[in-house]
């Protein structure tokens, strides 16, 4: 099994700043794919970047040019997000997908709350 980390949220005013981190920890070598997802209250959980095997990134159109996802290890994967909006508030989780049957692990997920 895999087990995700996340790290990094928090409280930021709009136009503000925050650096989500995950890590992956257990049978890393399963990982097929990795991504970021987020949920605001009341709403359904929305992909928000997800990076393939082969370093591929890949974002939710009302983050890009706006959030930057990124890998130093295989089994980390970051998200900078910059000019933040009130709408970005949620909890952000870290997701992957392990094989065999892309398996769905999940985080326990990160608060970010954007103030207007």
């Amino acid at each position: 099994q895999v087990q995700l980390v996340e790290s990094g949220g928090g409280l930021v005013q709009a136009g503000g700043s925050l650096r989500l981190s995950c890590s992956a920890s257990g049978m890393i070598f399963r990982i097929n794919s990795m991504s970021w997802y987020r949920q605001a209250p009341g709403k359904q959980r929305e992909l928000v970047a997800h990076i393939t095997n082969t370093g591929t990134i890949s974002y939710a159109d009302f983050v890009k040019g706006r959030f930057t996802a990124s890998r130093e290890k295989f089994e980390n994967f970051d998200l900078q997000m910059n000019s933040l909006k009130p709408e970005d508030s949620g909890v952000y989780f870290c997701n992957a997908l392990t094989r065999p049957g892309n398996v769905d692990s999940w985080g326990q997920g990160t608060q970010v709350t954007v103030s207007s």
